[in-house]
């Protein structure tokens, strides 16, 4: 039985779906107006293995997770740059996807757009005012009345007394209370906006998602996820929004990743230890940052350093390693490493626990090929490779993977092609042939010294980098 912790009841809960086998599932996107940073490849890593490990079981899941388009960050971007706001997402949409990819990150089911859904805005922007919700203050924004929602602050666990120790009202606002938030903004000047029942404008982030997740999923889904950095405001707003337009209860239950550190420190511009996904893409592997991520709890927060990069690379060339020794062959049987990985799994999708039994695994596929059982060694490989892309790793070419220049080192720009080492191989064949020995030994030390481990079987002489 799959049990996942809820942020809402702060503990651990049997999950059963809604509607018997189906899974309905919002996440939270991304604001598209820069590239893909650190903390957007979590979440998206995060929920792209959830939706993965449910899907093995046999859970049909409906995966949605939305695209913020119209924003103050937009607007403000767009005008940097000098271009028009649909440019400049549509832009960030296609660079979000590409870095998506490169991570192995599923598409989702549905990926809604904001400005796409200003009707289903507008009607529950519309029914918070009916039911005395909402207000229309001085300045033309519409507000959402937060003291009129009494189960406000539930999943944060914060009060609103002490809430409002803390806050205080903007002059150009016009709320009624500081804890007030806006549901529709007025037009502005070279602002885009939409017509409305409160005249021209545009809606207010939070209402966004609210709109959308029961326009597609209905009032009452199983999932909502999310970073930690949305349970408060985001995600608080949200449930008032929702379970006060419908009257109905909300999602089931709620999922949020952990914060990524820096070296220990907290990501920040101001620190300097900001990262794009791009960027990091520039030196390494796709699969190594997913290995990386994986091997923390969603939960708790993971720690990011080259130098934790670089292991994972290490420990990815393990496992391509002993699959490279072996075609896979027909899955095993009732084997206990599929237990054990699926009762990780099923324990709030423990990917730490996951991959130690991949370890585990990848351990006993090479004793058994050193022991030259390769029928069980074909299996065995096969099943690595199965539960792998369970959590999307080990899924490429062992022999490619194997074969490319290290990222996160020098080596990697001057590294020797592939024909340059198959030509220095061929000539090392030739001197062993010609029983010269020292030339052998020191084309073998040359490729040595350029990160090329040499691997003579009776196949011949296959190599790696190292």
């Amino acid at each position: 039985m799959l049990s996942i912790y809820n942020s809402m009841s702060g503990r651990k809960e049997s999950f059963v779906p809604i509607t018997p086998g189906k899974v309905r599932m919002y996440v939270c996107g991304i604001t598209v107006y820069d590239y893909l940073h650190l903390g957007h490849a979590r979440m998206m890593i995060v929920f792209d293995m959830v939706v993965r490990y449910m899907r093995s079981v046999g859970l049909e899941v409906e995966y949605v997770r939305n695209i913020t388009d119209i924003d103050d960050k937009i607007i403000e971007r767009a005008n940097e740059q000098g271009v028009e706001i649909g440019e400049l997402t549509a832009k960030f949409i296609e660079e979000m996807h590409r870095d998506a990819d490169a991570l192995g990150v599923l598409r989702p089911d549905h990926e809604p757009r904001a400005t796409d859904h200003l009707d289903a805005i507008v009607a529950m922007i519309a029914e918070l005012e009916r039911r005395g919700l909402a207000y229309r203050g001085d300045n033309g924004d519409v507000y959402y009345a937060v003291a009129r929602f009494a189960d406000y602050g539930k999943l944060s666990r914060k009060n609103l007394a002490d809430l409002r120790a803390g806050s205080r009202i903007d002059v150009a606002e016009s709320k009624r209370d500081p804890l007030d938030f806006v549901l529709w903004k007025a037009a502005k000047p070279d602002e885009p906006q939409w017509e409305s029942p409160w005249g021209p404008g545009r809606p207010g982030w939070h209402i966004e998602c609210s709109a959308m997740s029961t326009e597609m999923l209905g009032n009452t889904f199983d999932i909502h996820g999310g970073g930690m950095d949305l349970k408060f405001p985001h995600h608080e707003n949200e449930i008032a929004q929702s379970c006060g337009a419908t009257g109905a209860d909300f999602a089931r239950l709620w999922m949020h990743n952990g914060f990524v550190r820096v070296d220990e420190e907290k990501m920040s511009k101001s620190l300097g230890n900001f990262f794009t996904v791009r960027d990091i893409l520039t030196r390494f592997q796709p699969e190594e940052v997913r290995f990386l991520m994986l091997g923390s709890h969603y939960r708790k927060p993971l720690n990011y350093s080259e130098q934790e990069l670089i292991s994972a690379g290490a420990a990815l060339d393990g496992y391509y390693t002993a699959l490279a020794r072996v075609e896979p062959g027909e899955l095993p049987r009732d084997e206990d490493f599929t237990a054990r990985f699926r009762e990780c799994m099923d324990d709030d999708f423990n990917s730490p626990g996951a991959l130690a039994v991949l370890a585990d695994l990848r351990r006993e596929l090479s004793r058994v090929l050193d022991a030259g059982d390769n029928a069980r060694g074909a299996a065995l490989a096969a099943l690595l490779r199965q539960l792998g892309g369970v959590l999307g790793i080990l899924q490429d070419n062992p022999t490619g993977w194997l074969r490319r220049p290290k990222r996160g080192t020098s080596q990697a720009q001057d590294a020797l092609d592939d024909a340059a080492i198959d030509a220095l191989i061929e000539q090392r064949e030739q001197a062993r042939a010609a029983r010269n020995w020292a030339e052998a030994d020191r084309i073998r030390d040359e490729l040595k010294s350029a990160g090329i481990a040499l691997e003579d079987g009776a196949g011949g002489t296959g190599w790696r980098r190292i």
